[in-house]
């Protein structure tokens, strides 16, 4: 028996639940960010903890998620519209993404200032690139998307050597800063080339979501553990795929975290293989079948940019509260004057410790799901056109 297509069994609960998990897991690397220990380092194992690297190394899975599922995502919605309605909406979404990154949330979010002394160019910056590059694709034969994605996914570290203080080659391949004035800095974190390599390959995945469901399973089974197995071979010979070698360190557990300590800016093709071959096997375990437990996280995976805008702006103001009863003045988390005190300047003894962070995730993502259910059923009952772009 075949597996209904998108067409007639609408959202793949697989691809929105695996959707979910990472927004949820994304949270506590933002909630880290604006209450754990500032200027530590999660993933230096000469100061971090085993614990507080293992709170970052899983947050890894992420973004790189994030933007293959994007790609599936535009796939599997050519059942409801024509490659050319396709190719505009992705261009316009990754247009309004760019926009939503760089103004409203630098402003209203992430900083809680307007004075653009300091901007950093994020996950939605690039993933608004990835869209449009996508938009020219899905015009072209399949085979050119899933080509172009697997020439960036894997030659890119080909490029680590290169040393630029070009802005252009900050964009594309290393991070770096865009402007640098006295006045203002814009700094790339997300570097283009593999992420839209990442969203390429996405969109050639959507196309066995059209197969029989026992051998999409079998794919994505195979799959799954062929990127995890070429990870492991290729990260233990040192050779090629991340710019930093792991070493041997001074106990088990460390040389361990440091074989799994793999380059995330921009995102080697270990990072990519030990994240990616994963989330493939976790879409084939809860492909066809979502459990019981997991079903809030699955509300979450239907409204992602929604949830990621709205749980930035409550992390921010749970933190200006915080400060506020403990300082007596937030103004340090309105503050960002210079890259060394982004996205806020802390105050004096800022800082909880990692089971404190933890509280406070578990806080901000149950808040943020009676939020999130709401505009799923809003986007259920309403077909307006403004809602696909949230």
């Amino acid at each position: 028996m075949t597996s209904p297509t998108p067409s007639t069994r609408g959202r793949l609960e697989s691809i929105d639940l695996l959707r979910g998990l990472i927004m949820v897991i994304m949270a506590l690397d933002h909630t880290r960010d604006y209450f754990g220990n500032p200027g530590q380092n999660p993933t230096d194992l000469a100061t971090a903890s085993a614990a507080l690297f293992l709170t970052r190394w899983v947050t890894f899975f992420c973004a790189p998620v994030f933007f293959l599922l994007t790609g599936t995502g535009a796939f599997l919605s050519l059942s409801r519209k024509s490659p050319r309605e396709l190719s505009r909406f992705l261009f316009t979404r990754g247009l309004w993404l760019i926009f939503l990154d760089v103004v409203v949330l630098r402003c209203l979010a992430y900083q809680f200032n307007f004075d653009y002394r300091v901007t950093m160019l994020l996950v939605l910056w690039a993933l608004g690139w990835a869209m449009m590059t996508l938009s020219l694709l899905v015009r072209l034969p399949a085979w050119v998307a899933a080509t172009f994605g697997a020439a960036l996914v894997l030659g890119h570290n080909l490029l680590d050597g290169v040393q630029s203080t070009n802005p252009l080659w900050a964009m594309l391949h290393a991070p770096g800063f865009v402007l640098d004035t006295p006045r203002h800095v814009v700094f790339a974190a997300y570097p283009l080339v593999p992420w839209i390599g990442v969203t390429a390959l996405g969109y050639s995945l959507g196309r066995i979501y059209r197969w029989p469901a026992d051998r999409r399973r079998t794919f994505l089974l195979r799959l799954g553990l062929s990127l995890s197995l070429a990870f492991v071979v290729i990260r233990a010979t040192n050779v090629y795929g991340d710019p930093v070698a792991w070493t041997t360190q001074r106990t088990a557990l460390f040389t361990a975290l440091s074989f799994l300590d793999t380059n995330k800016y921009p995102p080697s093709l270990l990072f990519l293989l030990m994240t990616l071959g994963p989330a493939l096997l976790c879409l084939w375990a809860v492909d066809g079948r979502t459990p019981r437990v997991l079903r809030p996280a699955l509300v979450i995976g239907k409204v992602p940019l929604f949830y990621y805008m709205v749980h930035f702006f409550l992390i921010h103001l749970v933190a200006v509260a915080v400060c506020r009863v403990r300082y007596g003045s937030a103004r340090w988390m309105f503050e960002s004057p210079d890259l060394a005190h982004y996205p806020f300047s802390p105050p004096p003894g800022w800082g909880f410790s990692l089971p404190l962070v933890y509280l406070a995730w578990v806080g901000v993502v149950v808040a943020m799901y009676p939020l999130c259910r709401w505009f799923a059923a809003l986007k259920q009952r309403r077909s307006d056109a403004w809602l696909s772009y949230l």
